[in-house]
């Protein structure tokens, strides 16, 4: 543990919705979650790798929701005493985007995560385009759930499309920029502007040896740690990406100078 850890993909929600919440996203996926989803439980397993920050957000899966989870998430934020930083929530069907992005401006939050297998879009929709458009010129990051050959919400060819339809718009990949299609991602989005990928929910699947590609492809510049909170083992995310042996300035980049960078984070 000789770097500061940021992990930048963390789900979490109220302590008492949460449990219901994992299971949902379980069920989901067909995959057994490892944590509860609690504020608490994402410090206290964090601790245990050395992470000291965390980039943390909720989906929302109808418009109404927009608002309530923009507060939780600030609520969090004031509550964690620096360990956070957090994400606004979007819909694709929010009717009043500007008003909206006003509003995580103004809770604090950095910027904005969707999820088109949850929220049931195609990332290149036109009626996605006012908050790319909004997003790109308040200067908030979007995450993006990105990838599944089970869906064509998401595929690498749809992000494609948006880089250049957006090209000031700083977007972040989640799951190297493409879950379960990752060679055809790093073809198609590597060296694209203002794009960056986590390494989230990907190591299940990857072999060491594709990972370290994957990441050489990208580039250390534009890669980010993340765990997909409450999914997988902390200390198994951990111990894989140190298995392959990157240099130090790749691990520096990734563990949190990257982060850091995008999200405006000050580490102690």
């Amino acid at each position: 543990m000789q770097y500061p850890i940021i992990d930048s993909h963390c789900h979490i929600y109220p302590d008492k919705i949460a449990e219901k919440a994992v299971e949902g996203i379980g069920s989901f996926y067909d995959l057994p979650m490892c944590y509860d989803g609690k504020a608490s439980t994402l410090i206290e397993k964090g601790n245990q790798i050395g992470v000291c920050h965390n980039i943390i957000f909720s989906v929302a899966t109808t418009p109404h929701q927009v608002g309530s989870i923009n507060s939780f998430i600030s609520n969090c934020v004031k509550e964690g005493e620096g360990r956070f930083t957090g994400l606004g929530a979007l819909h694709p069907d929010t009717e009043n985007v500007a008003s909206e992005i006003e509003n995580i401006k103004a809770l604090g939050l950095k910027g904005v995560k969707l999820h088109p297998d949850f929220q049931k879009f195609r990332i290149n929709d036109e009626r996605l385009f006012s908050i790319y458009k909004a997003c790109s010129e308040a200067e908030l990051p979007v995450l993006l759930h990105t990838g599944d050959y089970r869906y064509d919400f998401s595929n690498p060819d749809r992000m494609a499309d948006v880089l250049e339809r957006f090209p000031e718009l700083t977007v972040i990949g989640a799951h190297f920029g493409g879950w379960s299609v990752w060679e055809e991602a790093s073809d198609v989005l590597s060296g694209c502007k203002n794009f960056y990928v986590d390494t989230s929910s990907s190591f299940h699947w990857l072999k060491k040896e594709k990972a370290k590609e994957i990441i050489e492809k990208y580039g250390a510049d534009k890669v980010i740690f993340g765990t997909d909170f409450p999914m997988w083992s902390y200390k198994d995310e951990y111990e894989y990406l140190e298995a392959l042996k990157l240099g130090d300035e790749e691990y520096r980049k990734i563990y949190y100078e990257n982060a850091a960078e995008l999200f405006d984070i000050r580490l102690p």
